[in-house]
């Protein structure tokens, strides 16, 4: 079959297309057809292994210390069972799906994944496809659905609260401003000047032009100060919380739990949830869609489609 694949750390170039063999399930395990997959922050900072100093060993050893052990990236994806392991039952052959895929994989036309699974602190999970999106829509829900999720559900995020979503625009930040509007929450969306609209159009109460004003001096204090994209210290939003307020960054442990992308699926099923694309790309133009993603312009998500893969 065909992937992407990276042998090395680098630039978006050190990904090249190569026949690899195709995957077998196990008993427990599902074998997908790939429809589409995404270019995540995550596959980003693994491919270029760009994190954090206090990050840097403990990162280079779950991922390889001289080169990446999963040379595939891809941790989220859509498309159709093919074929399932004696033991599974929750799926059947040509059921379609979405996964979130753990630390990559999904840059190829198959891939073998559990049902659900938790390996460290990284949740495996597949669910059936919200019949309302499309298969480039859905692959776009995993990663940033679930961590959204998962950091208001840490914040424990009620009716009435004031929470102020740092990143709005990108792929978590959509989906926390919605998350927290269904939730009651009032929320007020920091974003570049270009994505004001867009964050109104997903239910942000105020929005905030992070290049005319630092939310952290207008007065405003915050139940819970949500950093989607890792770019703001805790003592810098410090002074906007209130009393008990709480400050959460994407640097942290989400706490996600097995049934959130399913939970996702239902609210997406209901019309309360619905995923962005900013831009479309085939595998074949998998280097491009990297240095989109890097430019840090990106609204959402950035899908990749397997063309050949892509029902009838």
């Amino acid at each position: 079959m065909k992937a992407a694949i990276y042998e090395k750390y680098g630039s978006a170039e050190v990904l090249h297309l190569k026949g690899v063999e195709k995957p077998v399930p196990k008993d427990n395990e599902i074998l997908l057809k790939i429809c589409a997959t995404t270019v995540a922050a995550g596959d980003i900072r693994m491919r270029g292994f760009k994190v954090p100093a206090k990050f840097w060993l403990p990162m280079r050893l779950v991922l390889g210390l001289t080169g990446p052990k999963n040379k595939v990236l891809g941790m989220e994806v859509s498309g159709v069972v093919e074929t399932i392991g004696k033991g599974v039952e929750k799926f059947r052959v040509g059921d379609e799906v979405l996964a979130a895929t753990g630390f990559g994989g999904g840059y190829a036309e198959y891939i073998c994944l559990p049902d659900a699974d938790v390996v460290g602190r990284v949740v495996i999970e597949v669910a059936k496809k919200p019949a309302n999106l499309t298969f480039q829509e859905a692959a776009a829900v995993p990663i940033g659905g679930m961590t959204a999720l998962a950091f208001l559900r840490k914040a424990n995020v009620k009716s009435g609260q004031k929470v102020l979503v740092y990143g709005a625009s990108g792929s978590v930040g959509t989906y926390a401003v919605q998350l927290a509007k269904y939730y009651g929450a009032q929320v007020t969306g920091v974003c570049s000047a270009a994505n004001l609209e867009l964050v109104k159009s997903l239910g942000a109460d105020v929005v905030i032009d992070y290049a005319k004003e630092d939310f952290a001096k207008n007065g405003q204090k915050y139940d819970l100060v949500f950093d989607a994209v890792g770019k703001i210290s805790s003592s810098h939003a410090k002074g906007s919380l209130t009393e008990n307020g709480v400050f959460l960054s994407t640097w942290g442990d989400p706490g996600a739990e097995p049934d959130d992308l399913s939970t996702l699926s239902s609210l997406i099923e209901a019309g309360k949830l619905k995923a962005v694309i900013d831009r479309t790309y085939p595998l074949e133009q998998i280097v491009e869609a990297h240095r989109y993603v890097e430019t840090g312009h990106k609204k959402g998500n950035v899908a990749i489609t397997l063309q050949h893969s892509l029902p009838a």
